[in-house]
This record gives C-alpha cells, sequence and structure tokens, in this order.
C-alpha cells in the first residue's frame, strides 16, 4: 500500500525506559535527517508507559504524547517500535498493530527467539514489515548482513560475544585475577549489570540471540529452547588462570554452525564459556564490547564489532530499522521476510565437536597416566598434549592438564565420567572447551 505523498508517517513507541528514552530523543533530534532519508516526515504520535504522569525530565516530547493505552496507541501509527522487552504484553500489541496495518520495528530478542515464527506470519498475512535488528548485539549491524548482503552466500559458522555482562566480568576477572562474584558486583555498580543478572550470567540472553541469528543464518527455525546453554558462574579464577596459562582467554561465545549429522546438513547452536586462544579476533574483544564473527563459503571470515548494548547504541539500530520499512511504506514496498526454507534438523549438543580443556587431580604414582590416556582412547577422544604440574607439598598428588583434538561432546562427557571412576583420580576439577583454534 502506496504512502500518500507529503503526509507524515505516524509513529508509535512501546515503552519509554533506557532505549525508548533514546529512540525517542533521536527522532526529535534528527528530524529534519530522518525525514529526508525517508522521504516523508516521522510524527511521533504517541509513547505507551505504564505510568503517564510520571515526569520524565529526559525525553524531551509533550507530555500530552505519554499514554497508558498502548492497546489503542498502535492502532493508529504507520510504524510501532516495541522496546517493552518481554514476552507479554508485548506479543499482543505486535500483532494487534500488525492487524490494523502498521510495520513493527522491535528491539525483542526474547519474544523474536522464542515466538518468532508466529510474528513473522502475521506480519506476511497484513502484509507489514517486523524488523529486529536491536534484538541481537545493540548497534552492531549484523542481522541485516546475514539476511540480506549474505544472501547469496553459504554461512557455514557464526560465532560471537552476544552479552556485554559476561563479557565484561570475565575480562575483568582476566586482568585483575579477581573472583566472579566481586566481579559481577562491579559490573553492577558501573551499570553493565542488572540487580539480577541471572539472564546475563546463566545465558538466557545469549542464547536468545544465537537461536535468532541461527535462524537467519541456516534459513531454519531455531528458538531459544533449541539452544544448548551454559552461563559463567562456574567459571572460577583457577579456569582464567588456566586459560591464561594456554595463552588463551574464557569468553561466553554463542555457537551457531552447520554440521553433518547421519550423512545430511544440520544445524548445531549452543551458548557456553570457552577459551580462545588470544591470537583469535573475538579474543581481544574487551569490557562490555561485542562481536560476531562469520564465517561463508565466498565471503570467507568476517567480524563485526561495537557496542552491544545501551540505550544510544542500541537507539542507533532501532531507527536503521525505522528509516527501512518507512521507505518501504513511502513506496509500497516491502522488506524481506521470514526464510526459513531449508528447515534443517537442529541437533543436541551431543554431536557438537569441539576441543577441550581438562584438569584431573590425579595420584602421583607410575601408570597413572597410562590409565588416564587409555579411557581416552576408550571413547575415541584424541589427546593433543599432556601437562602434569606437582606442587611443593604435593602429598603424592598431582594436576595433569589434558588439551584433546576435536572431539564430539557426548564423547567426551563420556570420557570424564569414566575418568572420575578412576581410583587414582581424586577431582576432574575442570572442563572447558576450546574455540577459535
Amino acid at each position: 500500500m502506496a504512502h500518500e505523498p507529503g503526509a507524515p508517517l505516524r509513529v508509535a513507541l512501546l515503552g519509554c525506559g533506557v532505549v525508548g528514552s533514546s529512540v525517542a530523543r533521536m527522532l526529535l533530534d534528527q528530524a529534519d535527517d530522518l525525514a529526508a532519508r525517508v522521504g516523508a516526515p516521522l510524527e511521533l504520535v504517541g509513547i505507551a508507559v505504564r505510568r503517564p504522569q510520571r515526569p520524565r525530565p529526559d525525553v524531551p516530547v509533550d507530555p500530552s504524547l505519554f499514554t497508558a493505552d498502548a492497546e489503542e496507541l498502535v492502532t493508529r501509527a504507520d510504524v510501532v517500535i516495541e522496546v517493552i522487552g518481554g514476552i507479554d504484553p508485548a506479543r499482543g500489541l505486535i500483532l494487534r498493530a500488525m492487524e490494523h496495518g502498521a510495520a513493527v520495528v522491535s528491539a525483542n530478542k526474547a519474544l523474536v527467539a522464542e515466538d518468532g515464527p508466529t510474528l513473522f506470519e502475521a506480519a506476511a498475512q497484513h502484509g507489514v514489515d517486523l524488523y529486529y535488528e536491536a534484538a541481537v548485539a545493540g548497534a552492531i549491524p549484523i542481522l541485516r548482513p546475514v539476511r540480506e548482503s549474505l544472501a547469496g552466500d553459504h554461512v557455514r559458522k557464526v560465532m560471537g560475544i552476544v552479552n556485554g555482562t559476561t563479557n565484561f566480568v570475565l575480562d575483568k576477572m582476566d586482568v585483575s585475577g579477581a573472583g566472579f562474584a566481586e566481579t559481577v558486583e562491579e559490573a553492577q555498580a558501573l551499570g553493565y549489570a542488572e540487580a539480577d543478572p541471572t539472564a546475563d550470567v546463566e545465558g538466557f540472553d545469549a542464547a536468545a540471540k544465537a537461536a535468532i541469528l541461527a535462524s537467519l543464518a541456516f534459513h531454519t527455525r531455531v528458538s531459544a529452547a533449541d539452544v544448548h546453554r551454559e552461563g559463567i558462574t562456574e567459571v572460577t579464577a583457577a579456569d582464567i588462570r588456566a586459560a591464561r596459562e594456554n595463552d588463551c582467554v574464557v569468553k561466553l561465545l554463542a555457537i551457531c554452525e552447520r554440521v553433518t549429522a547421519d550423512g545430511a546438513d544440520a544445524v548445531s547452536v549452543r551458548v557456553h564459556p570457552a577459551m580462545v586462544p588470544r591470537t583469535h579476533p573475538l579474543a581481544s574483544v574487551r569490557e562490555a564490547f561485542n562481536a560476531v564473527f562469520v564465517e561463508a563459503e565466498a565471503a570467507g571470515e568476517l567480524m563485526f564489532y561495537g557496542r552491544g548494548a545501551g540505550g544510544d547504541p542500541t537507539a542507533s539500530a532501532v531507527l536503521g530499522d525505522v528509516v527501512a520499512v518507512a521507505r518501504q511504506r513511502v513506496s509500497g514496498g516491502r522488506g524481506p521476510g521470514e526464510s526459513a526454507y531449508a528447515d534443517l534438523p537442529v541437533v543436541d549438543m551431543g554431536r557438537a565437536v569441539t576441543r577441550y580443556h581438562i584438569s584431573l587431580d590425579v595420584a602421583d604414582r607410575p601408570g597413572v597416566l597410562a590409565q588416564v590416556a587409555a579411557v581416552f582412547a576408550e571413547h575415541d577422544v584424541s589427546i593433543e598434549t599432556v601437562r602434569q604440574q606437582v606442587a611443593a607439598d604435593d602429598g603424592g598428588r598431582a594436576r595433569l592438564i589434558v588439551v584433546t583434538h576435536r572431539a564430539s561432546d557426548a564423547a567426551l562427557a563420556a570420557t570424564v565420567d569414566r575418568l572420575a571412576s578412576l581410583e587414582a583420580v581424586d577431582d576432574v576439577a575442570s572442563v572447558m572447551r576450546v574455540e577459535g583454534a
């Protein structure tokens, strides 16, 4: 449906928190430039909030624009920007907006990862756009390049740091040697972590983003429930030291890759901490920054880097989408919809293949290394290197550091279970995957 020439496009904003406030300010501050880029003025017709009467001096808009009636607001907009977050009421409001012909721009990774197919089907049914660049990696333009710029290529793997809180925590643990708990407290004090950091440190946030990336990269519907998830709460200062001794750093990675299962293509999607060699580009991503590393058959290796969160960076991604959908509304066109034609199976974590770093506390006596090596061989896990550490007051104990060649997660898990049962093994002190080597 073509837009009436010269008429403004009505924009409704759902939510006015950190991101919403930045979006509102930028809509006003950049009004002339945005109008020139779109081909029509963007008119902010309302901002839905829970408490419309609350003073908001940092949001320089007419107070009459604030409303608690989001249901009504979305029915009189051409473009609806959703930055509420969560599943409900965001889902219902987006669907209602689409029913009334509005294009939708969302920053809601949880909703897109959990119920993306419902939203995409509604957008197709009503002939409107759904854009969500800001749902993954803040200001970094990653979704559109994967969806559009690499549409003629064959993406093999997407691996990235997509959560700023966990990257800040792990980076500070590496630099200062501090423990997990005190570093999380520092992140909270600096505003990098929420009062309840569970979604970040347990990997839920990264898993939702991984599902979105995998869906786009492999043209397959992947939900957050399909993603193997491990957080960073079990990462210790000893793990960080072990990584440093191996010239690595520990990062929480989202890894999406095309694999072969039972002779056919499939998709593996996982989020977990891993050792990354310091020579790999992702190892240099510091503090609360994000980066996504893409491997494609023709394009080769690409890396996208920048601020992954925060009001202004995320608002930048939101407004990029707003300009895109507004241009299409003016011209009467539509952007790309969901691409799930490949419909590849998503395999479980047991089929994921990578290298491993394993620390074992063992008896320091002849024959123990041979027993340990036999267990690895029994489960078809090849050893790359073995190193032994013995303390001055060892008491007849030692620590074995084993680094493996690539093996399946299922084989490694069976190996670790068997090692733990050996009489000569006191403890399997740590097991960490090694990526990017």
